[in-house]
């Protein structure tokens, strides 16, 4: 398999865990904050961007939904709100962020709905041809070998099937690439450091999201792994990108 500049991208350069382990142990320590941050970071634009990636599933009305990288279950819970599928599993390998997932679910009533599991992209433990749709939002430049993912992504989707894909993008016009360098090399590890004690995990969220084969490049992947109808589409001047592939 190919490996990729981001996939060498690690939180903790002196450490010799895994990417994988690192990224576990990361969340784990920011986790009581993650969802703060992300509304405080994005003026909760973010919201609207998991909206619009839900919403391109409602043409094949999906009963059972993936949620890879699920973290504290935000996208699980706003596909519910959204589509009202029968089940939804999400799974992550941050035990401390499926924590706190877990009892926004059980706030909500949805534990017979919506179920939050320990797992890994790559090792996926359901059969082949398990679900209608898989979401991933801004969990896949954080696997540790991005083909090995997606694989294992298309061996549960059913035939028919759809994935669709959130993550961060460079914007394409100079001037507001140079400000959003700015904000995201100088706020937002600032930002990461006051509320959650840790400014090495936002500035290696960043730094993942440099080298992530974003765009057309992205969509090349989706097809060397077998996905089929594979597009993107840019948001909020291309800070995020959707994509969306079929099985």
């Amino acid at each position: 398999m190919t490996q990729f500049a981001h996939d060498k991208v690690v939180p903790y350069e002196n450490s010799k865990l895994k990417k994988k382990e690192q990224v576990a142990e990361m969340f784990n320590s920011i986790a009581f904050r993650y969802d703060f941050l992300n509304r405080f970071l994005t003026a909760g634009i973010d919201v609207r961007w998991r909206k619009k990636a839900i919403l391109l599933l409602k043409g094949i009305q999906p009963q059972t939904i993936l949620d890879v990288a699920t973290g504290t279950g935000d996208v699980a819970l706003l596909t519910y709100e959204l589509l009202h599928p029968k089940k939804i599993i999400g799974i992550d390998i941050s035990e401390g962020m499926l924590q706190l997932g877990r009892q926004k679910v059980a706030k909500a009533g949805l534990e017979g709905v919506i179920e939050l599991r320990s797992g890994d992209s790559e090792i996926i433990n359901y059969p082949n041809d398990t679900f209608d749709a898989i979401t991933v939002a801004f969990g896949v430049r954080n696997f540790e070998n991005l083909e090995r993912g997606l694989a294992e992504m298309l061996r549960v989707l059913r035939p028919g099937g759809k994935l669709v894909v959130l993550e961060f993008s460079r914007p394409k016009n100079i001037i507001f690439r140079a400000m959003c360098n700015f904000y995201e090399h100088i706020i937002v590890p600032a930002a990461g450091k006051l509320f959650s004690g840790n400014k090495n995990a936002y500035a290696y969220l960043n730094r993942s999201a440099k080298v992530f084969p974003e765009r057309k490049d992205f969509t090349d992947i989706l097809q060397r792994t077998g996905y089929k109808n594979t597009y993107y589409k840019p948001l909020s001047l291309g800070i995020c990108c959707m994509y969306c592939a079929d099985k």
